[in-house]
């Protein structure tokens, strides 16, 4: 999981080579390292560690006087944040979910079983809202891919992954230059809308009902949700197949990429004015 926080606020490319060249961080090495009381207050629960500030660049942090035995800067991850969401990430496991986080995974879906699939996602990303540094949208991504892992062994698990959406922005401004936003009286502006009411989650739900997945894999679901959604994204990512991004079309006008498999059927919207 700390692994794929760091798919964020960078260009995926950039974040695996980082990753590649420089490693990333272990709950081994945290646990060695923070002891059993930690000179920094900080790092002595998860509901003391906050306003750390580490600086990678500037060296520095809140709590100077503590900086040079520190663990928080031990690790050479991409920037200071990174490496307070590591610690943060650790001590939420260790306190919260009582160093089983599997055991939590299944406690907290257990609760929200009769609650129907948003209130089972709510439960697993409410309480790690609080982890310093880590976006609704990453730990939505991040906890669908481990609780899709085993679907033989976690049925339940996986039916909840699943239908875990994520709308960035690509898949966003693919909704809105499509005319799929107008045509669902559904404009609004990327952010905390995009999963409200009528919003670009709920019309993805939607969509995937409407699709049976099993076409494209024998394996999938019918209703496939986060395969749909990653689907759209993959379709306008520099990484996939790089064709309905703003690299490749004018904001400012209609897209004229003609070669585009769904050109005709396409809104075209501009997403500025000019």
């Amino acid at each position: 999981m700390i692994e794929t926080f760091n798919f964020q606020g960078i260009s995926d490319r950039v974040a695996a080579s980082y990753l590649q060249a420089h490693g990333s961080i272990t709950w081994h090495q945290i646990k060695a390292q923070i002891g059993r009381d930690p000179a920094c207050s900080l790092l002595r629960s998860y509901w003391a560690y906050e306003d750390c500030r580490y600086d990678k660049t500037r060296q520095a942090c809140s709590h100077p006087r503590y900086l040079r035995g520190c663990p928080v800067p031990s690790h050479p991850l991409r920037n200071g944040r990174l490496n307070q969401t590591a610690f943060s990430f650790f001590l939420f496991v260790r306190d919260v979910a009582g160093s089983d986080l599997f055991r939590w995974l299944d406690d907290q879906l257990a609760a929200a079983a009769d609650l129907g699939n948003s209130a089972a996602q709510e439960a697993l990303v409410g309480p790690m809202r609080h982890v310093f540094g880590v976006s609704d949208k990453v730990l939505t991504m991040t906890l669908s891919a481990v609780l899709m892992a085993d679907r033989r062994g976690r049925p339940d698990w996986f039916d909840v992954g699943s239908r875990m959406i994520v709308v960035d922005r690509l898949v966003h401004n693919l909704l809105a230059r499509a005319g799929i936003l107008a045509r669902s009286g559904a404009n609004h502006g990327y952010g905390q809308h995009c999963y409200g009411q009528a919003g670009c989650a709920d019309i993805l739900r939607r969509v995937s009902a409407k699709i049976d997945a099993r076409q494209f894999d024998a394996g999938f679901p019918a209703n496939f949700p986060r395969y749909i959604q990653h689907a759209l994204w993959h379709y306008c990512a520099a990484d996939g197949l790089n064709v309905c991004n703003g690299n490749n079309i004018d904001d400012r006008k209609s897209c004229e990429q003609i070669s585009c498999i769904v050109y005709s059927i396409c809104g075209r919207n501009a997403l500025k004015i000019k």
